[in-house]
């Protein structure tokens, strides 16, 4: 894939990833405080309710799209590569104002689904799956489990971030392969929720509705903000046009 040759990276003018060192160095101690202090809270409130639900826990139904996918243990490494991409959008922030209401934005996609889990909550079928040939999954299944099913908040944050990046890569110039590359890494993500059996179809449909209905609105509240405070930086970062194809 032409977009994800790493020569490329090398070529790309130097204002361009110039302003992307700028936007990860800014604000970096309050991103990094801030995205630990949430990612620690979150799990906190998602374990103790899928080790304790307070109501009886309903099975997610299997579809067609279910069964046709089938189990591909190769896409746990995908499925795992959620953890990055949901930090981009957070250190890609130039602006503190937008940097806070992106917190709150992601914050709600979260609250919504844990207070879901909490009045609702659901599993996916035991998949007929014998774990112990799948080492990989020991730790996944340790702490994780096939519990607080629907909407899956591993398809809701991703989409959430792919949205954000997708605003964010169009803002600081980067051609449409860039935007294509992070439009599949999305889909890849929520693909593989359904082929490491974590989720089925109605999950993961849901979590993608919870992180589009989230994002937009957000997006169309704050993105005025943020084109405000990057006019401070030069301005090929911040045009909307692709970058020179010769320097894809």
């Amino acid at each position: 894939m032409y977009w994800l040759d790493p020569t490329r990276l090398v070529s790309m003018p130097a204002a361009g990833w110039r302003g992307v060192m700028q936007r990860l160095r800014a604000h970096m101690p309050f991103k990094a405080l801030g995205t630990t202090a949430f990612m620690t809270g979150f799990f906190l409130i998602y374990l103790h309710l899928l080790h304790h639900p307070v109501h009886p826990v309903t099975i997610m139904p299997l579809t067609p799209i279910d069964h046709w996918l089938g189990f591909f243990p190769q896409s746990l490494l995908i499925y795992l590569t959620l953890w990055l991409y949901v930090s981009l959008p957070p250190a890609l922030i130039w602006s503190r104002p937008v940097l806070f209401g992106y917190g709150v934005s992601i914050a709600l996609v979260c609250a919504v689904g844990l207070w879901i889990f909490w009045q609702w909550p659901t599993a996916v079928p035991p998949p007929e799956i014998d774990w112990a040939r799948y080492p990989g999954f020991a730790s996944l299944k340790a702490v994780d489990g096939t519990g607080n099913a629907c909407p899956s908040l591993h398809v809701a944050t991703a989409v959430f971030s792919g949205i954000w990046l997708h605003f964010l890569l169009r803002q600081m110039g980067f051609s449409r392969r860039w935007q294509w590359g992070n439009a599949l890494w999305c889909a890849a993500i929520v693909l593989s929720t359904l082929t490491t059996r974590q989720h089925v179809f109605w999950d993961a449909a849901a979590g993608a509705a919870l992180g589009a209905v989230v994002a937009w609105p957000s997006l169309a509240v704050l993105w005025r903000k943020e084109a405000r405070a990057s006019g401070t930086m030069p301005r090929e970062m911040t045009s909307p046009k692709p970058l020179n194809r010769s320097h894809e």
